[in-house]
């Protein structure tokens, strides 16, 4: 090992040391450190701020480690990052909004994470920078997620032209992180000009996704049984482009039908985008066929609309509704935060949950004992300035 810093991204055709960095290991144990006593945890030493200014520029210059750390920094849910995270994503905005954005959602066996890895790697063989933003299901009971797409997408993840990033749900109503707005930002600020949000799955809440990106793909199966029995015709409305997907082997005939079945339905459907005739196509993941086809499609999608002026349009109208989805957040933040709030809410839960007494009185008494926080708040504040 030499130490020379190595340089964030490898050339493509220096590739093979891309996946193979092989650290130093601990080769003995620190006299300096205190060893840990049975039965006890060594307190780990707190981190050094980070410097936004400082991340900010590595993330220009495409660091891919500087990168993690900002997103991972957007994510967090804790008090002292919000401000630093803010003042990042402020120093990154100039930079930021390049990129085309495409969501894709499917049913689950769907192959979204192969067709994304197949994907990925055509439009970073075309010279294009491909940032992924998996999101992963949150359990319920236990608010973990397993986070498997790097292992799924093995071939994109070793890509030096890719970066994939895992990201939990969080429970968020429409199956993407709350955060993906900004990481998506972060993204295009270092320098990556396509990219892929994958949703957790199919279903009507997940319309959310519509609100984020440009593009909009559906991935659906045939040979699954009635295929017009399981459409729903609202995530078919949001679809610019529905993608038989797995249409190889066997398969390929009854793919083909699926399609010319898709196109007769979604000729009577409203468009999701003004003007532009959403259409289904077939694709092989495992075979790369009809991954050209859908590039093109995407491309003819991004001219169309930006001459129309509707790219730039759905662009501010996300921003907009960015912001008063960051209204809401905020406000339900200062709500269940509130120490009033804190105190009465298991006695107004118990009272409502026993019967004893209506959730819209509950409510209401909630929102008294809030506004009078605030109000004396207020004037204690007041008071302090005399």
């Amino acid at each position: 090992m030499t130490d020379e810093k190595k340089p964030e991204w490898f050339e493509p055709e220096k590739a093979d040391s891309f996946s193979s960095v092989v650290k130093p290991g601990v080769s003995g144990v620190n006299a300096d450190r205190p060893a840990a006593k049975a039965g006890r945890f060594v307190k780990k030493r707190n981190t050094p701020s980070l410097d936004p200014a400082t991340l900010a520029d590595e993330i220009k210059t495409g660091g891919r480690t500087a990168l993690a750390k900002g997103i991972t920094l957007i994510e967090s849910n804790a008090e002292h990052d919000f401000h630093t995270a803010q003042t990042l994503l402020h120093k990154l905005l100039p930079e930021s909004g390049r990129s085309i954005r495409i969501g894709i959602t499917g049913v689950p066996g769907a192959g979204k994470s192969t067709f994304i890895e197949s994907f990925g790697s055509y439009l970073c063989d075309r010279g294009h920078k491909v940032a992924v933003l998996a999101v992963d299901p949150t359990s319920s009971l236990t608010g973990g997620s397993i986070l498997g797409d790097k292992t799924r997408m093995e071939k994109l993840a070793r890509n030096p032209r890719a970066f994939i990033r895992p990201s939990p749900s969080g429970g968020k109503l429409g199956g993407v992180h709350r955060k993906t707005r900004e990481t998506m930002l972060l993204c295009e600020a270092a320098g990556f000009d396509v990219i892929l949000v994958e949703t957790v799955g199919v279903g009507q809440s997940e319309v959310i996704v519509r609100d984020m990106v440009d593009f909009f793909m559906l991935l659906v199966l045939t040979g699954a049984g009635d295929e017009l029995q399981g459409m729903k015709k609202g995530i078919m409305e949001l679809a610019d482009a529905v993608i038989v997907n797995k249409a190889d082997g066997p398969n390929e005939q009854s793919a083909k039908k699926t399609k010319e079945e898709y196109n007769r339905i979604l000729h009577f459907l409203q468009p999701a985008t003004k003007g532009w005739q959403t259409a289904a196509m077939t694709s092989s993941a495992i075979q790369n066929s009809g991954i050209d086809e859908i590039w093109e499609t995407i491309t003819a999608f991004e001219q169309f609309t930006k001459k129309s002026g509707i790219f730039g349009e759905r662009r501010r109208l996300q921003t907009k509704e960015w912001l008063n989805d960051m209204i809401i957040d905020q406000l339900q933040m200062n709500f269940f935060n509130n120490p009033a709030i804190k105190n009465l809410l298991p006695k107004v839960e118990n009272e409502v949950i026993s019967g004893n007494r209506p959730v819209a009185s509950g409510v209401d008494e909630l929102f008294k004992a809030f506004f009078e926080a605030k109000n004396k708040l207020s004037d204690l504040d007041s008071f302090s300035l005399l």
